[in-house]
């Protein structure tokens, strides 16, 4: 009834490729592959499939060549097709997600370590998009990082084929090696179907690169001096109708610089004067009725690059090290005045380091919109952050973290004026577990000092954990233990919640039915969690069950899901305007049916049905989004979120409305806007911002914001007053040495 790998056994041969040397030919980076060095070496083909037949052969033929000389890394693939006309390429924009196309992705381990390296990925439509291995997010993999490098598309009878160069002075490597990590993965979205040239089972993946092929052939590269200079200059205009200063338009003009030099060809040290991040982009915004706080990811790009040496302990769910703590204050930006960076590998470790100060007598709004009318003074700061990881074995790690936050002795507050955490985790991963299968082991420690300096001992400041997981394709299986003290607050950290002692086993089962419906896979989980606080009584308990999913070949999905949920709360809450959730043992069950149409379509959409118990009465929360792409590089998006919650206490309804608009002339020129609503604030925000990609690694930014509150007595009487608005054009540049 249920489908079988092709291979019983991982018997595919180590794939491995010879880069040849240029010796003084040339290329015109156009995609086609025209010149005659591309035939003057063998190139990877042999890809096998992943999805939808593991070890299955490939549908259409893939072939890559790599060669180079002294300054740049040259790839050129050539993806065949068999009908071209159902090849799909939606996306433009810099890094956008491509499960809506046809996509060629590749690694780099420029270490060879197995553990660390580059990704990229490119569309038939020429977008670029390349992240860092090794540093958290989706499959381990942090996708803001931007490098500087170059890619050239074209479409033919035969398919498509793309030429791209990567410099070396973009990524870290070690010279005395000759040899690179390097692995290849396609996707036919039409069809689904994934394949990859190295490391073909579902158990492994592209971004692992221990299961990546050999590059070999690698001789006197260089990085040039290994001096970067990045200068920005931006000048706006800024209005703020009413607040405590009046009716203030001010006039904001700025420089400021980035360099960066290379100590060594795998460790680059940086400085930055007068940060600047006006061209990132507004949060979207959520509904939080938990009385926990929530994050939102960081997007800028100081702190994005080399961020993968910071990722803690990354299955626990804990941040002793968390950047947005820096240089934003309830979501508003804070001056960056200066800052110094520090990342790369040297011998069996690699480290990185951060030290920043923020800028003083600043004005922020009290609320999290950043849109009020009183302000409060915020001081300069001081922030440290150290890390070290040290390799062990073939996967695992060992590493150390500590941060220091030191607030200047003109602020307000009950906090010392210096706070440390310091912190370790081990994380111990084998692919070869019973053969040829997945397991994790992974523990923390984390200290932070007293916050409120009340003398509480070493048990009271100290987190811990452990997690055991076997993450695997058809069975996945995980037991956690954490706990977290009352007063764990790390400084520069984020906590959700604390007090509490936490045990949490799942087990998944996703068996893949053949020939069944259309179907590719199957869900089935199991998701316990059972929270006591420190004197080890019941305040949470939940348990999830996922009594299907659905996985379909075109790319659809359909997900029932059913929780129980128990919680004693001790103190009440206000969850509304005037709505306190009292005190008391809360047993509910609440059901949830949601359904996913494939992104690849030109018209896709979303729906998700939550109803059930909720605190003290009932919730009633539906979901809705849809996205229109009427052609490459054109899409409008549109969500809905409602909560109608009956409570004895009283009613309330929230409401979130958010539109969004992508209009990408080219991979390097483009324009994103969106439009956000909810009725808690009653804010309304617009934002737009125009890119333009000049050379990689060079930018122009033209940016603007507009912020209106509703004084009306319903959402609906459109009475709005401008709160804030601004624009700003921004510029940046990069030389190189």
């Amino acid at each position: 009834m249920f489908a079988q790998s092709s291979n019983g056994s991982d018997d595919t041969p180590a794939r491995s490729l010879v880069a040849i040397q240029l010796n003084g030919r040339s290329i015109e980076l156009d995609g086609r592959l025209d010149e005659d060095v591309w035939r003057s070496g063998t190139p990877a083909t042999r890809f096998l499939q992943v999805e939808p037949v593991e070890g299955g052969t490939p549908s259409e033929s893939t072939a890559v060549y790599v060669v180079y000389d002294e300054t740049d890394l040259y790839i050129g693939v050539i993806l065949y097709d068999s009908d071209p006309g159902g090849i799909l390429a939606f996306q433009k924009e810099r890094d956008a997600p491509l499960f809506t196309d046809d996509r060629f992705q590749w690694i780099l381990d420029t270490f060879e370590d197995g553990r660390t390296g580059y990704f990229f990925e490119i569309n038939p439509a020429g977008l670029m998009g390349d992240g860092l291995l090794g540093a958290g997010g989706r499959f381990g993999t942090s996708k803001s990082w931007d490098g500087i490098w170059l890619a050239r598309v074209t479409r033919h009878a035969a398919g498509w084929s793309a030429e791209i160069r990567i410099p070396f002075s973009t990524v870290n490597f070690d010279p005395n090696n000759d040899s690179w990590g390097i692995n290849f993965q396609r996707t036919i979205r039409r069809k689904n179907e994934e394949v990859r040239w190295s490391g073909h089972r579902r158990n492994q993946s592209l971004t692992r690169p221990v299961f990546a092929g050999t590059l070999s052939g690698l001789h006197q590269m260089s990085q040039g001096v290994g001096l970067e200079f990045k200068p920005y200059a931006l000048a706006g205009w800024q209005n703020v109708p009413e607040n405590l200063l009046g009716d203030a338009t001010t006039y904001p003009r700025d420089v400021g610089l980035d360099v960066s030099y290379n100590l060594a060809s795998s460790l680059r040290a940086s400085v930055t004067v007068n940060t600047d991040f006006a061209e990132v982009e507004t949060d979207r915004r959520r509904v939080n009725l938990s009385r926990f706080p929530i994050s939102f990811p960081e997007q800028r790009d100081f702190f994005l690059e080399g961020s993968g040496v910071f990722s803690f302990a990354q299955s626990s769910g804990v941040s002793p090290y968390f950047s947005r703590s820096i240089g934003l204050a309830k979501g508003q930006p804070i001056p960056i005045n200066f800052g110094a960076r520090l990342g790369g590998q040297t011998g069996p470790f690699e480290i990185g380091f951060f030290q920043i100060r923020t800028g003083s007598d600043v004005l922020v709004s009290e609320n999290e919109e950043g849109t009020g009318t009183d302000l409060v003074p915020i001081s300069s700061e001081d922030f440290t952050v150290a890390r070290v990881k040290r390799k062990l074995l073939e996967q695992s790690s060992v590493g150390m973290i500590y941060t220091r936050r030191h607030t200047g002795e003109d602020s307000i507050g009950l906090a010392p004026p210096d706070r440390h955490t310091l912190g370790m985790d081990l994380d111990l991963y084998t692919s070869r577990f019973l053969g040829d299968k997945n397991l994790q082991f992974e523990a923390f420690f984390i200290w932070n000092s007293d916050p409120a300096e009340m003398g509480a001992s070493l048990g009271e400041l100290t987190a811990r954990g452990v997690r055991l997981s076997y993450p695997n394709d058809i069975w996945r299986i995980s037991s956690s233990y954490r706990e977290l003290p009352e007063l764990h607050e790390p400084a520069i950290g984020f906590t959700r919640r604390n007090g509490f002692r936490r045990w949490q086993p799942t087990v998944s089962f996703s068996p893949r039915p053949r020939d069944l419906l259309g179907l590719r896979q199957l869900e089935f989980e199991v998701r316990h969690e059972h929270l006591m606080n420190m004197d080890w009584e019941l305040e949470t308990r939940k348990t999830d069950f996922k009594l299907l999913g659905l996985r379909f070949h075109a790319g659809d999905r359909f997900d029932l899901d059913v929780t129980q949920l128990f919680e004693r709360l001790d103190e009440g809450f206000e969850i509304s305007d005037g709505i306190t959730v009292l005190p008391g043992r809360h047993n509910n069950w609440t059901w949830r049916l949601s359904f996913q149409t494939a992104s690849r379509r030109v018209l896709s959409g979303n729906v998700t049905i939550d109803r059930g118990g909720f605190w003290s009465g009932q919730r009633y929360q539906y979901e809705l989004g849809g996205t229109v792409r009427p052609m490459p590089g054109l899409s409008f998006e549109a969500e809905y979120e409602r909560n109608d919650v009956r409570l004895p206490e009283g009613d309330f309804t929230t409401n979130l409305y958010g539109i969004e608009t992508g209009w990408h002339f080219s991979p390097s020129l483009s324009f994103t806007g969106n439009v956000q609503y909810d009725d808690i604030s009653e804010i309304v925000g617009l934002f737009g911002r125009f890119r333009w990609i000049i050379t990689p690694g060079s930018e122009l930014f033209l940016v603007y914001s507009h912020n209106w509150n509703n004084v009306g007595l319903r959402p609906l009487d459109f009475d709005y007053k401008t709160l804030s608005r601004g624009a700003t054009t921004k510029i940046n540049y990069t030389y190189r040495f």
